[in-house]
């Protein structure tokens, strides 16, 4: 089966967020369970790019609106990510280093899908599936079915999953001339709410859509950003499928970013190891409970809570906590939590920017990593710190809700809360404390969530079993 991944980002190549993480890893677990899975991004101008060798395998030309551009299809030679990769080039628009904010996105992402399209048409491709990933790529299902241009590609199954709701990519009608010719009479599958909207075009026509939890899944009908009655109507074909995490790049046992190996049979030893080389690169003492965030510093990650969190809990335990924040967003979020250095020396520090290797050493060190998400699709973080022994403190919101558990509870080993509050967020963390003091306690959460199932293995089969079920209609 012949699958087609079509994203904005990947990792490695261009990452913002978790979909990077997702696109870089499922097709490569899903090449090994026997598809042929590929990948297609926007070409960027960074450093794996800059750093390996591409073979251009196409080239064309094709309008956008009135002006036409000349795109390449460019193909890594090796595939060493475990997938075939394939990046499209269009001078003066998709040629540049970053992945979003330019004046012309709503142009550079319609150019994509087009060329995308006119590329797997003219080049005679058949895809058996097309995977498309959030509203980047929304307009791909409505186009194969309404637009003449790619009547050979009409019958193709797409599947589209939703990462995050929040944004649909919509824009006004003003830009439909962008599209290529289109049969009017389904037009409004494009339309919410008086303008274009290529994350409800997509729901509307795509196969079948997934989620990245099954919780998300369901709240989706209550908080999608204005598409709740959509989602409501279109609930049958939806399925929630949690996130995996890529094991070979995530394990403790051969991580060449932390400062000792370690094993789920035998935590303790190794993640005291990796808890001093961090508590001593920050001047902490770790004799002390470490409580790390590592995320986007913005009001759906709960952020702008953990300045006045931070403060009442640091002096609520007044020299018996530590607290490390990684992470970058919001200017006044960032200034907040940064003047909170001043006021706790020696057991508070924020670390402003983003930082793969001190990632993977606050996963392996901390004692606890705390995810106060009001919206949280799936949640990558908790995976890591679980993968890593590091207990979870969540609020209990999409996926978290999906993969922890409180340590209360029957087989738990997480700490959760229900609202994003303050007040919620400051009696997790003494709970915290608290458990800090069992060590015998501790030392059985951390070797019960380290032998949790969360790999790709697991997730990639779920979505051959989607894509199975889908053969009727190829």
């Amino acid at each position: 089966m012949k699958v087609f991944h079509l994203a904005a980002e990947c990792y490695p190549i261009a990452k913002v967020g978790g979909l990077a993480d997702v696109v870089g890893a499922l097709p490569k677990y899903q090449n090994e369970a026997g598809l042929q899975a590929s990948v297609v991004l926007p070409f960027y101008d960074r450093k794996f790019v800059q750093e390996n060798e591409f073979d251009v395998v196409f080239e064309a030309s094709n309008l956008l609106g009135t002006k036409r551009y000349e795109f390449e299809i460019w193909k890594e030679r090796t595939n060493k990510l475990g997938f075939e990769l394939f990046l499209i080039y269009i001078p003066g628009l998709l040629d540049r280093p970053e992945v979003y904010s330019y004046p012309d996105e709503r142009e550079q992402f319609i150019a994509f899908q087009l060329a995308f399209l006119d590329w797997i048409n003219w080049s005679q491709q058949k895809p058996d599936i097309i995977h498309c990933h959030d509203h980047h790529v929304g307009l791909i299902p409505f186009l194969l079915q309404h637009s003449a241009l790619y009547k050979r590609l009409a019958k193709t199954v797409t599947v589209f999953t939703i990462h995050n709701g929040q944004y649909h990519g919509a824009f006004g009608y003003q830009k439909f001339d962008y599209l290529p010719e289109v049969d009017m009479a389904h037009a409004g599958l494009l339309d919410w709410n008086g303008g274009i909207n290529p994350l409800a075009s997509a729901i509307k026509c795509c196969d079948r859509y997934t989620t990245v939890s099954p919780s998300y899944l369901e709240e989706l009908s209550v908080n999608s950003n204005g598409l709740e009655l959509l989602f409501y109507l279109e609930r049958a074909k939806g399925q929630g499928i949690i996130n995996g995490i890529d094991t070979e790049v995530w394990n403790p046992e051969t991580d060449p970013m932390i400062a000792a190996p370690f094993t789920p049979a035998q935590p303790e030893a190794g993640k005291l190891k990796n808890k001093q080389a961090l508590c001593e690169h920050f001047g902490f003492s770790p004799d002390l409970p470490l409580i790390s965030f590592i995320g986007r510093l913005v009001v759906e990650k709960g952020a702008d809570l953990l300045p006045e969190a931070f403060t009442r809990s640091l002096t609520e335990h007044a020299g018996k906590l530590n607290i490390l924040m990684l992470g970058a967003g919001d200017k006044e979020t960032e200034a907040a939590l940064t003047q909170l250095k001043a006021k706790f020396p020696n057991h508070y520090i924020t670390y402003v920017g983003y930082n793969e290797e001190l990632a993977h050493l606050i996963y392996a060190g901390s004692d606890f990593l705390l995810m106060p998400s009001r919206v949280e699709p799936c949640g990558l973080n908790q995976l890591y710190a679980l993968r890593y022994g590091t207990l979870p403190i969540v609020r209990r919101t999409g996926g978290l809700i999906d993969t922890v558990l409180d340590f209360g509870d029957e087989g738990g080993y997480g700490i959760c809360f229900n609202q994003s509050s303050v007040n919620d967020i400051c009696y997790s963390i003494s709970r915290a404390v608290t458990l800090y003091q069992n060590t015998t306690h501790l030392q059985l959460l951390r070797k019960r969530m380290m032998g949790l199932d969360f790999s790709w293995t697991r997730s990639a089969q779920q979505y051959i079993q989607l894509y199975e079920s889908l053969k009727p209609t190829i």
